[in-house]
């Protein structure tokens, strides 16, 4: 029987950063971070697990993505009733704090519109500092494969980002 206490206990801040620091605010977190485990618990009477600290991750960054991916949608639902010029600018701090929360936000919107498995690979790989054969075992892939899909989403960050970019930062190709 699974000491569900135990996992939480041990794995829970794992969890937590990975959801955090992908969607960026604390309820949208609790709500990612719940729902890992609650698909952890489904995994868990299908199979049994070996390594728990992967698949939690892999299952923060799943939930994670499918809250960006939400959120997306609900903005361009909306984005015809929004009024740029209705927005407090006056708030606003100094440049380079304001410069450092749009990239996020837009590294995040980036995410969210990427293929389901790049973003995987890539948060997997470059926000929680995976090695290649990790990924691979977690997601069922070959190690190549994780290398093509960690490419091909550089790539289209580095397109949708490039706004962001000092000048000759990145180069195009």
């Amino acid at each position: 029987m699974t000491d569900w206490s135990e996992i939480v206990a041990r794995h829970g801040p794992l969890v937590w950063r990975t959801v955090r620091r992908l969607v960026g605010n604390e309820a949208d977190g609790a709500d990612c971070f719940q729902r890992a485990f609650l698909s952890a618990l489904e995994v868990s009477r299908r199979e049994q697990v070996e390594n728990w600290p992967g698949l939690l991750s892999r299952l923060a960054t799943a939930r994670a993505l499918e809250c960006l991916r939400q959120r997306a949608r609900q903005r361009n639902r909306l984005s015809a009733l929004d009024d740029e010029s209705a927005v407090d600018r006056k708030g606003v701090g100094p440049a380079a704090e304001a410069q450092a929360s749009e990239l996020a936000e837009d590294l995040r919107r980036a995410l969210a519109d990427l293929d389901e498995r790049q973003a995987q690979v890539f948060c997997l790989a470059c926000l929680e500092g995976l090695a290649y054969q990790e990924i691979a075992a977690q997601l069922g892939l070959t190690v190549n494969h994780v290398g093509v899909l960690l490419s091909r989403a550089r790539g289209q960050l580095r397109e949708r980002l490039q706004a962001h970019a000092p000048t000759g930062v990145w180069r195009d190709h």
